[in-house]
């Protein structure tokens, strides 16, 4: 008989992805977690510049946190880590980040269906009542958690 997986625990997770591929590159940490969101942090390095003059962290690293911690939160939200696929992922830019400032992205799952799953969330580098960007998306749910395959 196989062995119940345990829930997701994005904490615990984070201490896998961040060390691997392109978020390993990145240096994301992981910040804080709720019920049905995941808190993460992009740190300020000289290379993820959008522009030599200013010292402030380009869109694209912030992009890609707000894509990872929507995934994170989907997984904590449903409590099984099982393949998700970006369909749409909406950033609205409202203001630079502070120079020489790591951003925080916080992203929340407000909705699960049977093959989608929508995110809303923040990224900020201060206080989060004033972002630097807002940001919306929807996911693809696969139901199958792939770790039960080798359990079969």
């Amino acid at each position: 008989m196989p062995t119940p997986l345990p829930p997701f625990d994005p904490k615990q997770a984070a201490g896998f992805f961040f060390r691997h591929g392109h978020t390993g590159w990145l240096g994301l940490r992981y910040s804080d977690h709720g019920d049905d969101w995941v808190e993460l942090e992009l740190p300020w390095r000289e290379d993820l510049l959008g522009e030599e003059e200013r010292h402030v962290l380009a869109s694209g690293p912030i992009i890609s946190l707000l894509d990872m911690a929507s995934g994170m939160s989907i997984w904590t939200a449903s409590k099984v880590f099982s393949p998700v696929a970006t369909l749409d992922l909406r950033v609205d830019y409202q203001r630079p980040a502070r120079e020489r400032s790591a951003v925080k992205g916080r992203v929340e799952c407000y909705r699960r269906t049977r093959s989608a799953a929508f995110v809303r969330g923040i990224a900020y580098d201060e206080d989060p009542a004033d972002p630097v960007a807002t940001m919306a998306g929807v996911f693809m749910t696969i139901a199958r958690d792939p770790r039960s395959a080798s359990q079969a």
